[in-house]
């Protein structure tokens, strides 16, 4: 089934093409509901459609809205968790690699949440992104051959 440009719904055959079931996939449980009782209210009182496959179909949208939040909720908590562990490490020497692939260590002065995560700014200025991470020390490595 599908909605046409005047907002009717038409019938589409089970064994349609495919990449039609991908605009039904993105209807809203509103705009779902809104087709169903067109559906419901043009339907033959005397050869009515399948209440079961009518009511399978609720529950997948209702399924996948549900996947959805969650995935949305899952996504926030690891970005809360990411930015609470970098602050972690203010004051600590990193090293990694910044947004142009570039070798970058320094002492962490602080943390800017960016919309690909969290991102350790050092005492230089320069920036690298929690996921390009590649070490923590306690303090500056000593250099070969120092004094001890």
């Amino acid at each position: 089934m599908a909605v046409d440009a005047a907002g009717g719904v038409t019938s589409t055959k089970a064994g349609s093409d495919t990449s039609k079931a991908t605009g039904f996939n993105a209807l809203s449980s509103e705009q779902f509901i809104k087709i169903l009782t067109t559906e419901l209210s043009k339907q033959d009182p005397l050869a009515p459609n399948d209440s079961k496959a009518i009511l399978e179909q609720i529950s997948s949208i209702r399924s996948i809205e549900s996947n959805l939040s969650l995935k949305s909720s899952l996504e926030s908590l690891v970005s809360q968790n990411q930015f609470a562990a970098a602050g972690g490490l203010i004051g600590k020497y990193i090293e990694g690699r910044d947004g142009e692939s570039n070798d970058a260590a320094g002492i962490v002065k602080s943390v800017s949440s960016t919309k690909n995560g969290a991102e350790f700014v050092l005492a230089d200025g320069k920036r690298i992104p929690f996921k390009n991470l590649t070490g923590v020390f306690g303090s500056a490595p000593q250099a070969a051959g120092a004094a001890q």
